[in-house]
Order: structure tokens, then sequence, then C-alpha cells
């Protein structure tokens, strides 16, 4: 059971390897020290192989993920019950990225040098990209440990000059994990207090919980001296202990001295020494080996709840990074046609929701969506028609014109429907301008809802995201022609027929009261060539209007004017008006020129006309005005909104639900494939190792 735990982790360690995934803190063995601490010859004493990098300097460069996995001796004797089995070797080595065994243990400390300079170079940089190396044989307990480059002071050689903090931060990824268990190797003729590995260890495990210290070259300390209080946790105290080892000498490795022999010299050496002989059970390689093992177990077991929480934490945060990428459940060209149909309906929902004023997404920053729709009918149209003043581009000339060119040769008695009808119509098509205009701003607000119907799923295919968007382009641009025609009708209906019955119109008595000018005032009649004002004047009826079978209002009512005003004869010969034009005329030589009497001064009568006549124009206007402000937004919520809203899903059914049109409009980007598939990968790693804890 307790192997299967190390198996375990190492299991998931692999599967976290392979996928590029780090965020699950396993337990593991991190091994640290300075250079020349004897390190490396721990490491291969433990396996009881050669095969790490030597040398001067920096050796180890890149993190050595090392996972040691006994295996039973009958499997792995090369001893057969048949000549022609052939059995492997009992120790080999596989690496993760080499898909091969290796035998040759020299061959394992050659790739080891061979991808460090692949990955970390020739100029003795340092990489944290790890090495991740296997071990198999039946000489070896379960373990897990990682061996980390040489902590050093000074750059040597080649060295990068900041090869100092390069160590050390790497380092100090790997001890500040708190699944780690610190294995702090420090030679024992160095004084403890300078032992890099110990200060490093205690500066992230200050209580020493989690630190199991190595004490190193024993055999080398100086005579009379002894390591037994740092040993027995008297000089240092660290929960796990110390354990002193012996390792092989230099000289011993240039005569390859067998691992059996190196042992037996270790052994040997505590057993006599007068020091140690009593705690000799406590010291060399083979306990530390069986100590590492029992930490590493013992480690794992405490770890399990926190490790399936934090596993059972990455499945949630990685499911909601998958889902962003869409329902995977819609995955496969057989389900290309039901996820064309539900991001055309997402789509369609999106679209009208934003005109309901029902979308999830509402700005609090700008009217959009339905808001901006009625803030353009209530506020931008009403304001253009309320700003039309239905008189200001008419002046008197204009009116008295019309009303003049509407009476022909005869004079009026009272003032002509016709000329009404003449000067209103144009004023009538004032309407028409803000009117268009409020339907481009409608239009120009639905294209903007459109363009921003794009969900978080669509951005998924972008062909498909910029085919749902020309669509409903094409069908509001289709709509926007018969809107604006139907609005420009609307003008012309109300410009057709003039409608002075119109209830709310002010006319006769009532229009005169409002242009200021009292009722059923006598007017003197102008006089003419063949009576002084002994004429008498004309009778009407009391109440001033009238019998006015065609005109609006009788002719003679206008403003008083004082006795003494020069009132000019309109029926004066013909040779006089001559007269006036060559005196006229002699002012304009004289340089005083002034335009003729009639662009200056009008009659009594002409002056009551047009100041009708403006008084009519306005009430009539504003009867109008109040039609088309209620039935342009109207028709454009009819024509336009409701018709685009009622449709673009059937619209975008029948444009773009066709099988051979599916491959093309699901594209992706080849990036975007690539990291969902990576995040899919994470996550059935993490629902795999949580199933297996689950099982523990």
């Amino acid at each position: 059971m307790d192997g299967d735990l190390i198996a375990l982790v190492n299991k998931l360690q692999d599967t976290f390897n392979h996928i590029g995934g780090d965020s699950v803190d396993l337990p593991q063995i991190v091994v640290v020290g300075s250079q020349s601490s004897g390190k490396s010859s721990v490491l291969e004493t433990i396996v009881g192989r050669d095969f790490l990098p030597r040398g001067s300097g920096i050796v180890t460069r890149r993190p050595l993920v090392l996972q040691l996995i006994h295996t039973p001796p009958s499997l792995a004797s090369s001893s057969t019950t048949s000549a022609s089995v052939k059995r492997s070797p009992p120790e080999y080595a596989e690496f993760l990225h080499v898909n091969r065994k290796f035998y040759d243990f020299e061959e394992i400390r050659k790739e080891i040098e061979a991808e460090t300079y692949r990955v970390a170079g020739q100029n003795k940089g340092v990489s944290k990209l790890p090495i991740n190396l296997k071990i198999y044989g039946p000489g070896v307990l379960n373990l897990t440990l990682v061996d980390l480059p040489g902590l050093t002071k000074v750059p040597v050689g080649d060295q990068p000059t900041d090869i100092e903090r390069q160590i050390k931060n790497l380092v100090t990824d790997y001890v500040s994990k708190p699944n780690s268990v610190i294995l702090a190797v420090s030679p024992a003729n160095v004084d403890l207090a300078n032992s890099d590995a110990l200060k490093l260890a205690r500066s992230v495990d200050p209580r020493g919980l989690r630190t199991l210290g190595v004490l190193t070259k024993l055999d080398l300390m100086d005579a009379g001296t002894n390591a037994l209080d740092v040993l027995t946790g008297r000089t240092y105290p660290l929960k796990l202990g110390f354990v002193g080892v012996v390792n092989r000498s230099q000289q011993d490795i240039m005569s390859d001295l067998p691992m059996e022999e190196a042992r037996q010299k270790e052994e040997d050496f505590f057993k006599n020494h007068p020091v140690y002989r009593n705690i000799a059970h406590r010291c060399g390689t083979k306990f530390l080996a069986k100590t590492l093992n029992h930490v590493l177990m013992n480690h794992i077991r405490e770890k399990l709840p926190d490790m399936k929480a934090r596993l059972n934490t990455l499945m949630g945060q990685t499911q909601q990074e998958l889902n962003a990428f869409g329902d995977a459940t819609f995955l496969g060209e057989q389900h290309r046609g039901s996820l064309i149909l539900k991001l055309m309906t997402e789509f369609s929902k999106d679209f009208i929701s934003s005109i309901d004023g029902t979308s999830l997404e509402i700005s609090t920053k700008e009217l959009c969506g339905g808001a901006r729709i009625y803030y353009i009918f209530n506020d931008v149209f009403g304001h253009a028609l309320q700003s039309i003043d239905p008189t200001q581009n008419l002046s008197l000339q204009d009116i008295r014109t019309a009303i003049r060119n509407s009476t022909g040769p005869r004079p009026s008695l009272f003032v002509p429907e016709v000329a009404f009808d003449l000067l209103v119509k144009p004023q009538i098509k004032l309407l028409e301008p803000p009117s268009l205009r409020c339907v481009e701003l409608v239009y120009e607000e639905l294209m903007k809802i459109c363009h921003n119907c794009t969900s978080s799923e669509l951005q998924r295919f972008p062909r498909l995201g910029s085919q749902l968007v020309e669509v409903v382009s094409e069908l509001l641009r289709e709509r926007l022609g018969p809107t604006s025609e139907y609005v420009s009708s609307l003008i012309g209906i109300q410009a057709a027929y003039i409608n002075t019955n119109h209830p709310d119109f002010v006319a006769g008595s009532a229009a005169i009261a409002r242009a200021g000018a009292p009722q059923a005032q006598p007017i003197p009649r102008v006089p003419s060539v063949h009576s002084s004002v002994a004429d008498e004047d004309e009778e009407t009826s009391s109440d001033g209007t009238g019998s006015a079978p065609n005109g609006l209002v009788p002719a003679h009512v206008h403003h008083p004017r004082s006795a003494s005003a020069s009132v000019p004869d309109v029926r004066r010969p013909a040779v006089a008006k001559n007269g006036e034009k060559r005196r006229n005329h002699h002012r304009s030589a004289s340089g005083n020129q002034q335009p003729p009497p009639t662009m200056l001064q009008l009659t009594p009568k002409e002056e009551m006309e047009t100041t009708l006549i403006r008084s009519l124009i306005g009430s009539y206007f504003g009867i109008t005005r109040q039609t088309i402000q209620d039935l342009v937004p109207k028709a454009i919520m009819h024509l336009l909104v409701n018709f685009s809203r009622d449709s673009i899903q059937q619209r975008l059914v029948t444009s773009l639900y066709k099988p051979d049109l599916f491959a093309e409009l699901l594209f992706e980007d080849e990036a975007l494939v690539s990291e969902r598939t990576r995040v899919k990968a994470l996550l059935d790693a993490y629902k795999e190792a949580f199933r297996v804890l689950s099982e523990v």
C-alpha cells in the first residue's frame, strides 16, 4: 500500500508533465546543497549506480526529477527457465523526452548532458525546465527526488555574472512549495552555521517541519572533531532529524570502486567509529533511503486531503475555462447542424432582447437598443419637429405675391383659400427631412445592435459571426427603403389634402383674434380717380366675417391705422406709376437707391391678409406636425423594427442553414483549437487524478 502511494504520485506527476500542467503541488523530495557538498554522490549511492554528470563548476543546470521504482526480484532477475526466452537486464531507465529504455547507465549520463545543453545552452546558464528520469530496479526503494543545481556564490570561468541569483530563484521555486520535503545536504567538514542549504531551507521552513538534514564527508573532519551533536539534533533541531553518510572519495570514483564495496566501507566506518558506533544504525545511505521512503509516504498521506481539495478547485476552474470555448456536447461533425441552429437562436435572442430591454448585459454608461430607439423618437425626432418654424422661410412679399396670384385680375373681398393651400403645402414638406432622418437613426441603431450580438461562444467561429451580421444587415437594408418611402408618403398624404374643417384648426374669427385684429372694424373705401372719400363703404355682416364662399375670412378686416396714414391707391392710372418709376430711377442715378414702395410698405388690407395667412399656416402646421410626430414612430416600429425583430430567425435559417456551408461557417482558428484541446486534456487529467486519489 505504501509503495502504491508513491507509485500513485509518480503516475500523477507523469500525467501532469505530459500535459504541461504544474498547478498541482505533488509531494516530492527536493535535494538542496552547495556545489561540492556531495549531493550528487548521495543520490548515486541511493540508486547504486553512477549516472550523474561530473565535472568542475556547475554540472547540474536543470532540475532532474528522479523517480526510483522498485521492481520485484523475480521479475527483474535475468535467470530464465528456457534458453530461448530473453530477459531484460535487472535495472534500466526511461526518460520522459525519449521513447526508449536505457540499460547502460553511461548512456544515461550522456543523455542528461545532451538534454541539458539542448535547453540550457553551452554558457553554463541554468533552466527551470526539468528532466524527468525513471530508474527501475530491485535494488532501489520507491522514491521521488528532485536534484537541483548546486548553490554557488561567485561565478567561475564562463559562468553568467548573475549565476547566484539564477540558481537561488530556481531552488526557491521548488523548496517554497508546501508539499515538498527539503533534503538539505551539508558537508560535515564545514561549520554548519555557514551551510547554504540549511539557510535556504530555514527561510521557507522556519520551524523545520519538512526539512531532513544530511551530513556528508564525516570521514574528512579534522582529527578530534565530530558531528555527534548535530546528528542527535542538539545543535540544529529538525523534526525529521539528520542522517550522516560517507560517500565515495574522488580516488574511489576514479578507480571505479563498486557501489557494494562503497556501502560496506560506509557501514564499517560508522560501526567502528568510537563516537558514531552507538548511532550507527541511524547512519549511512541505506538508512537514508529507508528514511526518505517513510518520510515521503507519510508526507503523501498527510497531504492527500489537501491534494483532493486542490484538484476539486482546479477541476471547477478548468471546467469554467473550457466552457468559455463553447458547449462541448456540440463538438464533432455530426453536431454541426445543431450547433449552427443553437448559435443562430442565441444571436436572434440577443437581438430581440436588446430591442425589448431584457438583455442580461445592460450598459450603465450609455443608452442602447430599445431605450436608444425610444430616445430617438421622443427626444431627437420630437425636438427636430418642434424646432421647425412654419413661416420662417415665408416673407411678407411671398405671402402677398401668393395672395395676388390667387385672385387673378379681380380684387378679392376675402382672403383666398387657394393662397393658403399654395403656401401651407411647402411648409408641410419641411417635416420630411427630420422624419427621414429619424428612420436613418433607428436603422443605424439596429445595425449597432446587430454588431453587438456576438457572444463569447460565437467568437469561436468568426466566419459564422460575420455571416450572421451580414444576413441581418441585408434584412435591415431591405426594410430601410420601404420604411423611408412610407414615411415620405405620410408627408405627401398630409400635403395632398388640406383639411380646414379639422376640429383643432383655428379659422374665422378665432384666427382674427389670434392675429391680433379687432373684429367688425369699418374700413374706409379706397378713393378712386372718379370719386373722393364721398363713396360709402360696402356693408358687411356685423361679426366681421361676412359671407365667404371663396375665402377663409373677409378681406376688409384689417388692423386700424391713423387717419394721417397715407394709403396708396392700387387703382391709380399707369401714367402715375410710370412717373413714379421715373422718379425712382432718378433717385437711383443720384446714388440714393431705394426699393419699390411695394417692398417697403403694405396696405392695411395686405397687412391684415399676410398676418392672417401666417396665423392660419401656423395653426394648420401644428396639427400636421402633431400627426407626423405620432405616425412616423409607429410606421418605423411596424415596418422596420418589429418586422426585423419577427423575421430575423427565419431569415437566418433560410440563408445559412445549408449543410454545404457548415464546414466553412464553423471554421475555427488553429490557436483556439489548440488551446481548447490543451484545456480539455488538463481537465481530463485533473478528473483522473481526483478519481485515483478518491480510491485511496
